[in-house]
């Protein structure tokens, strides 16, 4: 059973005068578009097919905004640096981070969604610039950590934490097995039970 059994989906927003009200606390999750980030999302709610996922990278072009609970919401932001897209849209969809980011009081934590076996991208380096510009509190799920030997995996995880220092907290997480879903729930949680940034 899901541990948000109110959760649901709200709407998708384009700009940012159609973000749903900037009221209550909000989770955004964001991730390179292969990386396994709508199937992070169904694992941490519990919830088949809550993210839609899809075999074609890059299908997330909108920020869709999800309720959890009351007042408490999960945003699922466009994938990023793989998708087949114009230079305009990719412009577009920078802008539109860069708005949700500076505009969304709301906005209490970020999940940066990273596949293991390519670490730390430059894409994944421009979106924990967006949040340490704002002081935002930010947690990477290192996915697919199923693809390698216990050992790799290791050695993955301490290069990032290593790499990122006290910009993020890390962890191993995979879809497929479940690995992870738990300390991910957690710290969803603590990201929404948070006091409102300035």
């Amino acid at each position: 059973m899901s541990q948000y059994p109110e959760a649901h989906f709200i709407k998708s927003a384009n700009a940012l005068r159609q973000f749903v009200p900037d009221t209550g606390a909000e989770v955004a999750v964001a991730g390179r578009s292969n990386a396994g980030k709508s199937s992070a999302i169904n694992i941490i709610v519990n919830r088949r097919q809550f993210a839609r996922t899809s075999k074609t990278p890059g299908r997330t072009q909108l920020v869709n905004f999800f309720g959890l609970r009351d007042e408490q919401r999960l945003v699922d932001l466009p994938g990023y640096g793989f998708a087949k897209v114009s230079t305009k849209l990719r412009a577009h969809w920078r802008d539109l981070m860069a708005d949700y980011f500076e505009a969304r009081k709301s906005l209490q934590g970020l999940f940066l969604i990273v596949d293991i076996r390519r670490q730390i991208t430059e894409f994944d380096k421009q979106m924990l610039a967006f949040a340490e510009q704002v002081s935002l509190p930010t947690h990477v799920l290192l996915t697919k950590t199923d693809k390698l030997k216990r050992g790799q995996a290791a050695t993955a995880l301490l290069e990032v934490r290593r790499d990122l220092g006290e910009i993020a907290s890390v962890q191993h997480f995979s879809a497929l097995t479940r690995l992870g879903e738990d300390e991910a729930r957690a710290k969803l949680d603590e990201f929404l039970s948070l006091e409102g940034r300035e």
